[in-house]
């Protein structure tokens, strides 16, 4: 590290848990968020502050002003621009010292698989099912470490998901396709420091990973209730039938991703 970064990260480098060698790990390390909103403000300003060294950045949508409540990342002279356009502003003023990837569309098929190859954890920041099982699936083919959170009205939770452990359970063994309600923020509300909440522990899991740490929420839910300041845990056990993650379902599904991003 040269002399700015040791003044940036010095905070860091007196914890016994990161030092020197921990924050060149992040400083190599990479992370693909996906959702910029507001589970996606506080995970990629905190992955950024903190010198994670390639942030891939996926969001779709824009930037609107029913955002600005609680999507910290964005501000009102960015009303109408892409989200992944804005977080690289924002981002880039914090810590020019990182690179930022942005991909303005919704990730899929062989492009999702190659990305998540490329991680070395995801963070599924996003609102809409269909995502985040997209995710898993990436997550699991790739064995990678995902980090999944989602908030609504003043409830919220948080996982770890490692499909590079074993016995590990994956998002479809937490809620099995058609078995989970599809409700959103849009229609139901939510508390604008609840995903500030949600997203900071989704950093802290991601950092975690990336060093080495234990990740504590590995198999293990944690939900965030925001009016009464209440946490709970839950241990998580693999579905032994889980058509995601359970052998040989596992083995045929990365089998297929590997065959499809290499050509």
């Amino acid at each position: 590290m040269n002399d700015e970064q040791l003044s940036r990260y010095s905070r860091h480098l007196l914890l016994p848990e990161i030092d020197t060698h921990g924050q060149e790990t992040l400083l190599r390390s990479r992370a693909l968020v996906v959702g910029l909103g507001g589970l996606g403000s506080p995970v990629t300003l905190y992955l950024a502050a903190s010198g994670v060294g390639t942030l891939v950045l996926c969001d779709h949508d824009r930037v609107d002003l029913s955002n600005l409540q609680r999507q910290i990342l964005h501000d009102g002279t960015r009303l109408g621009h892409a989200k992944t356009d804005s977080a690289q502003t924002r981002l880039s003023a914090l810590n020019p010292d990182i690179r930022l990837q942005s991909i303005p569309r919704r990730l899929a098929g062989e492009e999702l698989a190659h990305e998540a190859q490329l991680a070395d954890v995801v963070i599924d920041a996003s609102d809409n099912f269909a995502t985040r099982y997209a995710l898993n699936a990436a997550c699991v083919a790739a064995r990678t470490p995902l980090v999944s959170g989602s908030a609504l009205r003043m409830q919220g939770q948080v996982t770890v998901f490692r499909a590079d452990k074993d016995p590990s359970p994956c998002y479809h063994c937490l809620y099995p396709e058609g078995d989970a309600p599809e409700e959103n923020c849009a229609q139901n509300g939510v508390f604008a420091p609840l995903v500030g909440l949600i997203g900071s522990i989704q950093a802290a899991e991601a950092l975690k990973i990336l060093l080495g740490m234990d990740d504590a929420l590995w198999g293990r839910l944690l939900r965030v209730d925001a009016r009464n300041m209440d946490f709970h845990s839950a241990r998580l056990r693999p579905d032994p039938h889980c058509p995601v993650c359970a052998q040989p379902h596992a083995q045929a599904r990365a089998g297929l991703v590997a065959r499809d991003a290499s050509g």
